[in-house]
């Protein structure tokens, strides 16, 4: 009998998980929640769930540490590393950037802070401020409270950066590491790089021993978000979180493709359907750091990206290419805006875009890290920052789709950079126009 695939097992296993949460809900709301032998299912749940998080979290500061290392120090001999990375920065710079405006401009076109014409703060008990006061207060506000975020880039301890997740002080220190092995004599270097070989190839079978119990964490995850929330919001909220998911699907599903056909020229649909395993596990455990595992697996497997590549755009993506997370942070923050009744200029607006670039940059790959993101982006503007708590409602279920948003924008970016390094990827579109 044939294996079920992976991501059939995932889909499979947030069918139940939504199922098995919403009866638990539903029951929860009747009186005390059951339990088994005294513990709570909810409980239960959420501890398999972090189980199965721990797992993946434990691998990914030896994975990412060693995979761009030797990435780096394999293109260091093969390929041409500064335009690698020149091509690699660019197209994350530019896709986020997209990513930000197309949000900007539908929280603007639905105005979902508002509700019948009139501010939606008090409905979402926002009105503990004076509008005034939070007037003054954007006047004149720049982006020099995000400086900060460029001085991880070079943190003072390398082992306390690893210790506390700082992802882009690591990724500066390991492509400085691969860098300057590749200048070293040959006798120095080959050892080297056979033990970052050696320990990245053991991570890696670390990997899918670890995503064979995927479906049972996915379904600890999920289960235990929906049997404490449930599935109902109040109305601004719910219209800001539809009008976030349209966003993010436009910019996942036109202009990424785009980009995929007229650049890389590979078939959307052929990618989409190759990159589901990693866009499903994103999906569920709401971090990109997380699925850089799986997405790396099937990077490599299913479109046919190699190894040299993949090891170096999808680490450094996992951090830097946060298209999803940008969208959101730049969404939020309008939104709240709007609730308080603010009309905000031009200079306001363009401030909260270089701001969300930025922030998304340091932002970590873990389940709603960009709540940190947004609470500088609404100190940087003015704007009071407890105001967040409104956002939590919904945050889990547009985490989960913001990350599948980033771990997409990531594989595009890998086959594009393949494709143009001169890669013969599985999928790519030949002469006939028909895909190979």
């Amino acid at each position: 009998m044939k294996k079920l695939s992976l991501h059939w097992q995932i889909l499979i296993a947030l069918a139940l998980a939504a199922v098995v949460g919403s009866i638990l809900k539903q029951e929860s709301a009747n009186g005390p929640p059951d339990a088994f032998l005294g513990i709570a299912y909810i409980t239960i749940f959420e501890y398999i769930g972090n189980l199965f998080l721990n797992a993946l979290k434990m691998i990914i500061v030896p994975l990412i540490v060693s995979s761009i290392i030797v990435g780096v120090a394999g293109m260091g001999v093969s390929m041409n590393l500064r335009s690698i990375g020149i091509r690699t920065l660019s197209f994350y710079a530019a896709t986020t950037l997209l990513a930000i405006l197309i949000g900007l401009s539908l929280i603007n076109l639905v105005s979902p802070g508002y509700v019948d014409g009139q501010p939606a703060g008090e409905l979402l008990a926002l009105n503990d401020h004076d509008v005034a006061v939070i007037e003054q207060r954007i006047e004149g506000r720049g982006i020099g409270d995000v400086a900060g975020i460029f001085t991880r880039m070079v943190p003072p301890n390398i082992i306390k950066a690893a210790a506390e997740g700082q992802m882009l002080g690591l990724i500066f220190f390991a492509i400085l590491f691969g860098y300057f092995m590749t200048k070293l004599p040959v006798d120095l270097k080959d050892p080297l790089f056979r033990f970052w070989s050696a320990t990245f190839q053991v991570m890696m079978s670390m990997t899918e021993w670890i995503m064979r119990f995927a479906p049972i964490g996915v379904f600890g995850l999920v289960a235990g978000v929906i049997a404490k929330t449930g599935f109902v919001a109040v109305r601004p909220l719910a219209i800001f979180s539809l009008t976030v998911f349209v966003a993010l699907c436009a910019h996942a599903l036109i202009v990424l493709p785009l980009l995929l056909r007229l650049i890389a020229k590979v078939n959307p649909l052929s990618m989409l359907k190759a990159a589901s395993p990693a866009l499903l596990t994103g999906f569920s455990t709401a971090s990109s750091s997380a699925t850089l595992p799986v997405t790396m697996r099937v990077l490599e497997k299913n479109v046919g990206v190699s190894s040299g590549i993949s090891s170096f755009v999808l680490p450094l993506g996992a951090t830097v290419n946060m298209n999803g997370t940008a969208l959101y942070e730049c969404a939020a923050a309008m939104f709240l805006a709007q609730a308080y009744g603010l009309e905000l200029s031009f200079g306001i607006q363009f401030t909260i875009v270089v701001v969300a670039l930025l922030t998304s940059i340091g932002v970590a790959g873990v389940p709603s890290a960009s709540l940190v993101a947004i609470a500088i982006i609404l100190g940087s503007i003015g704007l009071p920052v407890e105001a967040i708590g409104v956002l939590m409602v919904f945050d889990r279920l547009l985490d989960m789709c913001r990350t599948s948003v980033n771990v997409w924008g990531d594989m595009v970016c890998a086959t594009i950079i393949s494709r143009l390094s001169g890669e013969q990827t599985k999928i790519h579109i030949g002469l006939t126009g028909k895909d190979r």
